[in-house]
């Protein structure tokens, strides 16, 4: 702490990611990557913009991006925002549409990030419980709020609420905005996008971190009712103009395109989560639904803070929280067959 941070940082709780080990040779089940490489096609149009073009800005507006996602989602331009990741998606959403002076609701147990923005911007908010299943009862949200925001699936449970239980909640704040965090909807779960027409307190983030293999690429979006994009464009350009470099505006697009490759990487992640869940409960786990490329276990006789040390120990490193209500859960992310087969191998010694 240094005497020239004002007041303002010295409160700050900043949020801590998960760990980017730089020992070689280790199962890395920690940070919920995709095993599987990038599309080739993106690779290809990432290289393709290697060239003397890297002294000019890039487009300000990453136009070739927004018409990509739109096209794929079969909405307008307009209702497209793109961001450095999700995390700056969300930190502008956070910034520009939760200031109100009423509290902010998410779920008690949820994507550690969200507390965080609160903190940064001033922004009070109250955590709902979720039910003893690990589940968000909608009910609990149809109260005065500030907005409501929830990943879903969720993180780090893995649970999914269905698209009928997103529009209960959309019909009960009516004069909110309501933020559905998608980070890892295509491993499982229907995207809400399909809704944002008829809901205009409705955006859906998204990343291609997950999903599409681009974490080192850094690139989210939100789609949304366009007076909704217009409020995050203002932020950004306030902020930071050229948010998304050559590269990445030329990489996310193809990404979006190449659907064939993007299927059948999600199959073959959804297909190595089944036999994972059935491998962690033969060792006697409790596995929750995951409809993400990860799943929440915890083991009935075996502490889990002690398991994932036992794992680092043999080289396979899992995520392990301190929160109290899920202390004895471990999440672990969907690697390949290799390392889901190393993970098990190790778990079976320590169970």
């Amino acid at each position: 702490m240094s005497k020239f941070w004002s007041p303002f940082v010295k409160n700050l709780v900043p949020y801590v990611p998960g760990e980017q080990p730089k020992l070689s040779r280790l199962v890395k089940l920690n940070t919920n990557e995709n095993p599987y490489g990038p599309s080739p096609r993106a690779i290809a149009a990432m290289q393709a913009e290697l060239n003397d073009n890297l002294r000019l800005y890039p487009d300000p507006n990453s136009e070739i991006l927004k018409q990509a996602i739109a096209g794929y989602y079969g909405v307008r331009p307009e209702q497209v925002f793109v961001g450095n990741g999700s995390d700056e998606v969300l930190a502008h959403i956070f910034h520009g549409l939760f200031q109100h002076g009423v509290p902010l609701l998410f779920p008690d147990v949820t994507y550690s990030f969200y507390p965080v923005y609160c903190g940064l911007y001033g922004i009070p908010f109250e955590t709902v419980p979720l039910n003893e299943q690990f589940q968000i009862r909608v009910e609990d949200y149809a109260r005065p709020n500030g907005g409501i925001i929830f990943p879903n699936p969720n993180a780090p449970t893995g649970r999914l609420l269905p698209l009928a239980a997103i529009e209960q909640l959309l019909q009960g704040s009516p004069d909110s905005v309501v933020v559905v965090d998608e980070a890892y909807v295509d491993f499982g779960g229907e995207t809400a996008i399909g809704l944002v027409d008829r809901y205009p307190n409705l955006l859906v983030t998204q990343t291609l971190s997950k999903s599409r293999s681009l974490a080192g690429l850094r690139v989210g979006l939100a789609v949304g009712h366009k007076d909704l994009i217009e409020a995050l464009e203002r932020i950004k350009n306030s902020f930071n103009s050229y948010p998304l470099d050559r590269m990445a505006i030329a990489g996310a697009a193809a990404a979006f395109e190449d659907r064939a490759y993007f299927e059948r990487t999600c199959r073959q992640v959804i297909a190595s989560r089944g036999w994972v869940v059935a491998e962690l409960q033969r060792l006697g786990f409790e596995v929750l639904p995951s409809a993400a490329n990860f799943v929440f276990a915890r083991h009935p006789q075996r502490d889990a803070e002690e398991l994932a040390t036992g794992l680092r120990a043999q080289g396979v490193i899992v995520r392990h929280f301190k929160q109290e209500r899920i202390r004895q859960f471990l999440r672990i992310t969907i690697g390949t067959p290799e390392q889901n087969q190393a993970l098990i191998e190790v778990l079976s010694t320590l169970c």
